[in-house]
């Protein structure tokens, strides 16, 4: 009875075979996909990092120090006019900038009075990244330092090349400051930074529920009823939408409170609202949820079993978030992947929550990334009406 059984069982499995490639062939997948985006996670590619310098000091130790710094981390673009708004945005990742005096502070023995190098970074770098850039820069700081103190003593700087800095570490860095450049509104913390990401992949995640009760909807025969007693696709199709947008809605509402109420008293930083844009964080909100129940309405009128259903729609939603920079920060990605992450609708809706969350933009900030979802959120919608058909049509 018992190897009856098995068989029954195997039976069913093989004959639902899009159900076992979902099993199979996502995991594949899944796996190629991530080694290919963690390929450099323990070694960020910096040299793809576009920055430029604003160099107000001509003095010879302020070349040698941007000279150092562009072997390590390739040729600075030529600072724009409007770096600042770049900087704001992330078309420009960091600037460096070096004040006048500067070379003077290097090259003399005595501490320095006031920092005269700035690290100026967008506000939605990643905080490792920043770390990172801001330990660099000090390091460098620190070897010009040091070859100026052993000029000035006459002990020749091209004979001996120290690794690290005689003088105070304290004294190092305060010649050095790095912030992230913000017009103002809130201080980029690790949950500013997360939480627009996972509310995303959060919101993506109606693919399995919406296609599971489509599915269920098909077997009982519901769906043909329904259709018999004339209601039109477009009416069925959105029924499934606007509750699915509802519950989007109740889960970006739970997340930002997490954020803001729940984080801060169990240790955590708190998500900070203040002095964003609403409308904008509204709008940008309300793309990414479009686009989320329109993809559910596609593979909800594509699968057609549970088995399907529940594998695709949670393996599609892990693929996207890998791909799209949600759940591996787009920086450490290979290039190709990075022009890839740039097509996906997870990316377009994170840097619009990007946008308003950290880095001060209103409505219009968003548009081009709201555009791109309203265009995905139209075509997927389009294709459902297209795929929708109830049983009696198979």
């Amino acid at each position: 009875m018992l190897a009856a059984l098995i068989k029954k069982e195997l039976l069913a499995l093989t004959r639902d075979v899009h159900g076992m490639a979902a099993l199979f062939l996502m995991p594949v997948m899944f796996i190629v996909i991530m080694s290919l985006a963690l390929k450099d996670v323990y070694n960020p590619p910096l040299r793809t990092l576009r920055h430029a310098v604003d160099a107000r000091d001509a003095g010879a130790p302020a070349k040698d120090l941007l000279a150092a710094w562009t072997r390590g981390h390739g040729a600075a673009a030529e600072l724009p006019p409007d770096w600042q708004a770049q900087l704001r945005d992330g078309r420009l990742k960091y600037v460096i900038s070096i004040e006048a005096g500067a070379s003077e502070d290097l090259a003399e023995p005595t501490l320095p009075t006031r920092p005269r190098i700035h690290l100026l970074t967008e506000p939605a770098l990643d905080a490792n990244l920043f770390n990172a850039l801001q330990a660099e820069l000090i390091a460098a700081v620190g070897e010009m330092k040091v070859r100026g103190v052993l000029a000035a003593a006459g002990g020749g700087a091209e004979a001996q090349q120290p690794a690290s800095p005689s003088s105070s570490e304290a004294s190092v860095q305060a010649m050095v400051t790095a912030t992230r450049f913000a017009a103002g509104g809130p201080r980029p913390t690790a949950v500013q930074q997360n939480v627009p990401a996972w509310l995303v992949f959060g919101m993506f995640f109606v693919v399995a529920s919406l296609a599971g009760l489509f599915v269920q909807e098909r077997s009982s025969g519901a769906l043909a009823r329904l259709q018999s007693l004339g209601v039109p696709r477009s009416m069925l199709i959105a029924s499934k939408a606007l509750p699915y947008l509802g519950v989007n809605a109740l889960q970006a509402v739970l997340m930002l409170a997490v954020g803001v109420w729940l984080m801060p008293r169990i240790g955590g930083d708190a998500l900070s609202l203040a002095g964003i844009d609403w409308p904008a964080l509204c709008l940008a909100l309300a793309a990414v949820s479009a686009a989320a129940v329109s993809l559910a309405l596609v593979l909800a009128c594509l699968v057609r079993t549970h088995t399907q259903a529940t594998a695709v729609g949670p393996i599609l939603n892990v693929l996207m978030a890998a791909v799209g920079g949600i759940m591996v920060p787009k920086f450490v990605m290979p290039a190709f992947m990075q022009r890839l992450a740039d097509w996906s609708p997870m990316n377009w809706g994170l840097e619009a929550l990007l946008t308003v969350l950290l880095r001060g933009g209103d409505a219009a900030a968003t548009l081009p990334h709201v555009a791109r979802l309203g265009g995905f959120a139209a075509a997927m919608l389009l294709l459902a009406l297209l795929l929708f058909r109830a049983p009696s049509s198979k």
